[in-house]
């Protein structure tokens, strides 16, 4: 364990904190960068990504005054220092961090601890979630806890930095206070936040409440509500502030969850609101490939929509628009078309023969006759008690204290909230496991009629310059929404269609391509739902695969090169159960 200097002395048992060290060591300090999740509370990156980020704010700062410098660095690709970030993208100028693939804004900080505080050894402290993986506290949190450790505390009380829990660190367990659930955690070393001079600016963003892009599987009545949801109102070791630690906290209670409007994709309360008047849109041609220009009107002047004018492209692009090519794109004469269309396409005909709701769901799961002390992730309600959709699910068969184990992954859940869960969705013969998302059966979604077109043309991405390029077109008309939608008889839009897609054309790319059009024809890579970028309702969007709407570029995020690109994008096919063994069938 990295030696933390105690200031104060701390016997075990004891719960209170011991004494605070110094904020700063004159000169030096250790910056923490973080995001504001959905509950308020300030989340690290980790020491790896705070040192790039850092980097890129010294680039930031010594671009100022410059007539022209090369490249971008009022924008910090966070993909760069850690691959699984590479839908985001932080704007300096107006701190906040953008997910390209919805459009989602989160403020961001700059916090400055001591040298030799936690941060400063690369450590940090985490919580196991009810999904089996590893949470990281607050950075103050686990600076708490490396000092309390380190002062022989051998019991902690987080009272004092607003949680309802104590933590044992003999045990390695966190307790909450009321109920007496027991969490693992752990201690962690990784990359040592970077040390850097005070004498610099400290970065602060403004306070934000739009919510975090929650990506669902689109299974149902689930919704995501971790038992460590709360909004925690704290003091830190911040740069500005002082070191008393604040006891406020406001818990979230956990509200039943619903069975409407889960399954259509993520709708936000943030300020993704239509502007007036509605943005005004032109198609630009060149040499027979054609897309849609839109010119962004923004009425108010706060910090998001700075941010917003900042991030033109990359919002479009998460609208699902496409994005205008760099260069001019190859003419028609040597564009050739290499598949025929596929043409509208209906709702794909089920190809189990059982139809009883309760007769699908009993497929899956064998009867558990002495169900295990955990909780139902789907009521909530643990599994030795009744389900928590007894009063909302009828059923002649199924008993609301019913415990099954699906067969192939061994997930157990209330028989009832199974069932519940497969009557809110597509009811197609299928069903997904909410905790590892196993698809059991053939999963299809409720995409609109549309039409998809492949081509090829003879020039190169950037990226795979020894190949070209398979370029897709997906279009689909307004119309009015089935009973699979969420809003049966009513009509919905079809923004920024035609939309144009790319893909390098070797052997990765050709593989991508079969098994898109395998999730064309199951109705998965389009639905109906919620713009997370607009807010508009009742509006065709992307169904959890991404596809690249840039040529030559990569403006927004969504073009080349991007080496991780098609392992990604398989990887979603995957989690939609699309998969190489399908491509057989």
């Amino acid at each position: 364990m990295a030696a933390v200097p105690a200031t104060g002395s701390g016997a075990s048992g004891t719960s209170g904190p011991p004494a605070a060290v110094p904020l700063l060591h004159p000169g030096m300090a250790v910056a923490v960068w973080e995001w504001k999740n959905e509950f308020n509370c300030w989340k690290p990156y980790s020491g790896k990504v705070s040192c790039y980020i850092e980097q890129c704010m010294q680039a930031h700062q010594n671009q100022k005054g410059q007539r022209a410098a090369p490249g971008n660095v009022n924008s910090i690709c966070l993909g760069q220092a850690d691959p699984r970030l590479a839908q985001y993208i932080i704007d300096i100028p107006n701190m906040v961090q953008f997910r390209q693939d919805t459009g989602t804004v989160r403020n961001v900080q700059k916090t400055l601890y001591p040298p030799k505080s936690a941060p400063g050894f690369g450590v940090c402290w985490e919580w196991m979630n009810d999904e089996g993986s590893w949470t990281t506290y607050e950075m103050a949190v686990s600076n708490f806890l490396e000092m309390c450790s380190t002062a022989g505390q051998q019991f902690i009380d987080l009272g004092c930095r607003g949680y309802n829990y104590n933590i044992d660190l003999t045990s390695l367990v966190q307790i909450n206070k009321t109920s007496g659930f027991k969490r693992k955690i752990q201690r962690c070393v990784g990359t040592p936040y970077p040390l850097i001079s005070t004498a610099g600016p400290i970065h602060n963003g403004a306070t934000c409440s739009c919510q975090q892009c929650l990506v669902s599987g689109g299974i149902g009545p689930i919704l995501s509500r971790p038992r460590h949801s709360m909004i925690n109102q704290q003091s830190s070791f911040a740069s500005h502030g002082s070191s008393q630690l604040s006891a406020a906290a406001s818990f979230v209670p956990y509200p039943k969850p619903s069975l409407s409007g889960t399954r259509s994709g993520i709708s936000t309360n943030g300020p993704w609101l239509p502007s007036a008047p509605s943005p005004a849109a032109g198609t630009i041609s060149s040499n027979g490939v054609s897309s849609t220009s839109l010119s962004v009107q923004l009425q108010r002047h706060n910090k998001v929509h700075q941010a917003l004018a900042g991030m033109t492209s990359i919002l479009l692009s998460a609208a699902g628009l496409p994005s205008r090519l760099s260069h001019a794109p190859p003419s028609a004469s040597t564009t050739t078309k290499m598949r025929s269309s596929v043409k509208k396409l209906r709702k794909m005909p089920k190809k189990d023969t059982i139809s009883d709701p309760e007769q699908i769901v009993k497929k899956y799961v064998d009867k558990m006759d002495s169900p295990p002390g955990e909780d139902c992730i789907i009521c909530m309600e643990k599994l030795t008690v009744a389900s928590g959709y007894g009063d909302m699910t009828q059923s002649m068969t199924i008993q609301p204290e019913m415990v099954g184990k699906l067969k192939k992954c061994g997930h157990s859940f209330h028989t009832l909230c199974l069932l519940a869960m497969y009557n809110n969705g597509n009811k197609d013969g299928s069903l997904q496991c909410p905790t590892c998302k196993a698809i059991y059966g053939e999963k299809t979604g409720t995409q609109p009629d549309g039409k998809m077109e492949v081509y090829f043309m003879p020039h190169s991405l950037p990226g795979h310059p020894d190949c070209g390029v398979i370029h897709i077109v997906y279009t689909i008309l307004p119309g009015i929404q089935g009973p699979e939608h969420p809003n049966p008889g009513k009509p919905y839009t079809a923004r920024g269609f035609p939309r144009h897609c790319f893909l390098p054309n070797n052997s990765k790319g050709k593989k991508v391509l079969d098994l898109l059009h395998l999730a064309w024809k199951r109705r998965l890579i389009f639905t109906v739902g919620v713009s997370s970028t607009t807010g508009e309702v009742d509006t065709v969007v992307w169904n959890e695969i991404h596809h690249k709407t840039e040529m030559c570029s990569n403006t927004s995020g969504h073009g080349f090169p991007d080496p991780n690109y098609l392992d990604n994008v398989l990887a979603e096919l995957v989690a939609q159960g699309v998969t190489e063994d399908c491509l057989g069938h």
